[in-house]
């Protein structure tokens, strides 16, 4: 359980400082950072699959690029729904989604 609170805190901080000095992310504060945390969680466990789903043929054409698409399109979903954080576009989105992925991956091998 201090794990889970921990690797969701990083994932907060990471986030929280990743969309101010990413070109193109805005972020109002801390809270909005938690929040983007939580609603990219559950689009991850709910919408991602689904989207995997309907993408596997242009996934498998693009060598599996198309998944990098997938993933700023779940963070541009997460842009509409918290009102706390903004992207200029899709380059922004696919910049925040792959750096995001990224370095969560790094903290995730450190603090296992």
């Amino acid at each position: 359980m201090v794990g889970f609170i921990v690797k969701f805190l990083l994932s907060a901080i990471i986030t929280f400082v990743l969309a101010k000095f990413l070109p193109g992310s805005h972020i109002d504060g801390f809270g909005a950072a938690i929040m983007l945390v939580i609603v990219l969680a559950v689009l991850n466990a709910i919408l991602k699959p689904i989207l995997k789903l309907f993408g596997f043929p242009i996934t498998v054409l693009t060598l599996g690029l198309f998944l990098l698409v997938i993933n700023a399109v779940i963070v541009m979903i997460a842009d509409y729904l918290i009102p706390g954080f903004k992207l200029d576009g899709f380059l922004s989105a696919l910049l925040f989604s792959v750096v995001l992925s990224v370095v969560t991956s790094i903290v995730d091998m450190v603090v296992d």
